[in-house]
């Protein structure tokens, strides 16, 4: 029988579940689903082509694994000492934080997991090259204003396509600044709009505009053509979708990158919403909290995140 196993977020399995709802087991954070994979945004990584194989010893189990290719990832629910015996039979994955602006991984990474003592399930391709989707970065501590530049960072390392110099951005609730920095450090034309101020020295980079209005007063039809519209402001998604929409209507955006963010429940109805635009990703990326980030790119693939 043909499944696909999907790895959910730390404390996001039942928001994973809900989404495919057709679920046959769930062990820890694993969700194994019949079928092949489905494209869900509550999954932080996602087997693409698991099977059981069945081991009569660790070193057996070791050889299998090899067999099928040279890099794994263990992710251990199960079994962990056993675990472990196999996969230290097995050449070592120990992957180091990137620097950013350094493209992933290209070498081939599976992911596998002891369900029974005699019982593994693995996959030799996952769609995220980093183990287990979790993208680890060597920090700047010391320029941007937040923690926040690090989603964007990931979100194009993982498309491997950023914003070009000379691109002009919008950056929907700027403050402190974390997206306005990433942005005019690739020396893009910034509008940074929050009511709140934006962060003195990141006002001060070169090509930052800051009008200090909300997000939902600007118009459209003053701004002219965008190339990218960025919003990461802290509203119910079911406001941010009507933002959206009315730059879809009466802006001239080119490329969206929005994080819905959820308060209290997560609000499935509103993330199927912005599912249904064509061409749109909706995903969990492992420096997301209780929220997901959507993206719409003008005549852009995403292989990063499609199954």
């Amino acid at each position: 029988m043909e499944f696909t196993v999907y790895l959910a977020p730390k404390g996001f399995t039942n928001e994973l579940v809900y989404e495919l709802g057709d679920v046959a087991e769930v062990v820890d954070r694993l969700v194994f689903a019949p079928g092949p994979p489905r494209p869900v945004a509550w999954a932080q990584n996602i087997w693409l082509d698991p099977q059981r194989i069945r081991i009569d010893s660790i070193t057996d189990g070791a050889n299998k694994l090899r067999a099928l290719q040279r890099n794994w990832a263990l992710w251990s629910t199960k079994h962990h000492r056993r675990a472990r015996l196999i996969e230290a039979q097995l050449p070592a994955v120990k992957p180091k934080p990137v620097h950013i602006g350094t493209p992933p991984p290209r070498s081939p990474l599976g992911s596998w997991t002891l369900l029974e003592r005699d019982l593994i399930v693995a996959s030799p391709t996952c769609s995220s090259p980093f183990p287990h989707g979790e993208v680890q970065f060597v920090e700047n501590r010391k320029d941007p204003p937040n923690r926040a530049y690090l989603k964007l960072w990931e979100l194009f390392t993982l498309l491997e396509a950023a914003p070009s110099p000379g691109s002009f951005c919008l950056d929907m609730g700027a403050s402190p600044g974390g997206w306005t920095w990433v942005l005019a450090s690739l020396g893009c034309r910034v509008l940074a709009v929050d009511k709140a101020q934006l962060e003195p020295r990141v006002e001060a980079m070169s090509g930052v505009d800051y009008r200090m209005l909300s997000a939902f007063a600007l118009d459209p039809r003053e701004v002219g053509p965008v190339d990218w519209f960025f919003c990461d402001v802290v509203c119910y998604p079911d406001r941010l979708w009507r933002l959206v929409d009315r730059w879809r209507t009466f802006g001239k955006v080119r490329n969206f990158v929005c994080t819905l963010k959820f308060q209290g429940a997560t609000d499935h109805e509103t993330a199927a919403k912005f599912w249904a635009y064509p061409g749109s990703r909706l995903v969990h990326l492992h420096n997301n909290k209780h929220e997901l980030t959507w993206v719409l790119l003008d005549n852009e693939e995403f292989p990063s995140f499609a199954p």
